[in-house]
């Protein structure tokens, strides 16, 4: 058991953050200290959808490859697959800003 003291402020906080994620203060404190992405539900999901659009992404690359290989490469797939290489980048830009790395 470990004792410390919080400002009324910290303490305020703490107790929101936990009552949001409808866990005790403690339970929420060792989650923070675990720090695990598994933990946190919004995280498991925000990589959910970003492997889900990567794979979908990555169907599309294959078929303009599969394209380039058979020598019907065109201009427009050429634009697709940069299109494609910025969504993705978007995505993965939007899911690390919203984790915080």
């Amino acid at each position: 058991m470990k004792q410390f003291r919080l400002t009324k402020r910290e303490a305020t906080i703490l107790k929101k953050q936990a009552e949001e994620r409808k866990v005790s203060e403690s339970v929420y404190l060792r989650l923070l200290l675990s720090q695990k992405p598994n933990d946190y539900p919004e995280i498991r999901q925000l990589l959910k959808e970003l492997i889900n659009e990567v794979n979908a992404i990555g169907n599309n690359i294959n078929q303009i490859t599969k394209n380039h290989n058979s020598m019907l490469y065109s201009e427009s797939d050429r634009e697709l697959l940069f299109a494609y290489m910025k969504k993705l980048n978007l995505q993965v830009k939007e899911v690390r800003t919203k984790i915080g790395n």
